[in-house]
């Protein structure tokens, strides 16, 4: 690709794109700069903008909140589901106004949240599949679901182009994405921004993507060999939730301060840490998101990724069984 001297978005993205789309059951895809980047011009191609609100869960990266807030748009705050830690149903439904324009769904670590509740609000849904790619829900693949939904490639995500994203969904929708990633040769001065990803980071994703069940496969089996070693531990893992679970990372959940545990993991070479840095609300400094603040107090992520090998696993976990005796 490099020898026929093209390596800025050209035929490698257009290939991208294509993939992807099959991958995620959508008409069609617009390979981006970032994830962020893809939260942002999906929600434009919503047109949500100044007077909208955006429900969004506080138990999150704050890459939504910024993306939401980049359209002039209000980010508004809701609780996690204890179940899929993702975004709660029944809180959501409980701050929808007549201003709320959609919903932003992020499928949390790796597990695919339950749409049902969330669809039957009536709003359009973005789904967040940055970290669940491949998985599945009631025979559909994650990002089918939704009115859009972003991807993330970052070099931590499931499938990685160092950086970058994707929007998927509809054909109409995703020319609208196209449209506000690059603003030059453009006959009005409508707001875009310089969005694209090159031709070397969509052969990188492409090369993964031929790779990308194989990757799948090993996070699970990672997964199940954990839950294995951990039997008797006094942590609770990740329940097993066979395709709705791609495992962007194993989240235990500890009876006592994730800061302690971390520490001692460490003193044995073990990095772990917290699933979410905090939740948005305390950057904020506001309350009333109970079911956030317990997971943050209360989980930690553990190494789970394709070249984990068996023996590492076995370390991990025996690490944490003398952390937490």
């Amino acid at each position: 690709m490099v020898r026929r001297g093209w390596v800025a978005a050209g035929p490698e993205v257009t290939a991208f794109e294509r993939e992807l789309a099959a991958r995620l059951d959508t008409e069609a895809a617009a390979a981006v700069s970032s994830g962020s980047a893809a939260l942002e011009l999906a929600l434009r191609a919503l047109e949500v903008g100044p007077g909208d609100e955006v429900v969004i869960p506080t138990y999150v990266c704050d890459a939504l909140h910024h993306a939401v807030s980049r359209t002039g748009a209000t980010p508004v705050l809701a609780d996690a589901d204890p179940a899929t830690l993702s975004l709660s149903a029944a809180d959501a439904r409980a701050r929808l106004t007549p201003r709320t324009r959609c919903l932003i769904v992020p499928h949390a670590f790796g597990l695919a949240a339950d749409l049902g509740p969330l669809l039957a609000l009536g709003v359009p849904v973005i789904e967040d599949c940055a970290q669940t790619l491949g998985a599945r829900l009631d025979g559909r693949v994650v990002g089918s679901f939704g009115t859009l939904a972003v991807c993330s490639f970052y070099a931590t995500k499931l499938l990685t182009t160092g950086e970058g994203g994707a929007v998927a969904g509809p054909a109409a929708l995703i020319e609208r994405v196209r449209a506000a990633r690059d603003y030059d040769e453009r006959d009005d001065l409508a707001p875009r921004v310089n969005a694209k990803l090159s031709d070397l980071a969509a052969a990188l994703g492409r090369s993964q993507l031929a790779r990308f069940d194989a990757f799948v496969a090993r996070r699970r089996a990672v997964a199940a060999r954990y839950r294995e070693r951990l039997r008797g531990v006094a942590c609770t893992p990740p329940a097993e939730a066979g395709p709705r679970h791609v495992y962007h990372r194993f989240v235990v959940e500890v009876e006592r301060s994730p800061d302690q545990v971390q520490t001692t993991l460490a003193a044995r070479g073990v990095a772990a840490r917290r699933p979410v840095y905090r939740p948005t609300h305390r950057a904020l400094k506001l309350g009333g998101y109970p079911e956030a603040d317990r997971l943050w107090a209360r989980t930690l992520s553990l190494p789970c990724y394709p070249t984990l090998t068996d023996g590492e696993v076995d370390t991990v976990a025996a690490a944490l069984r003398e952390a937490l005796a």
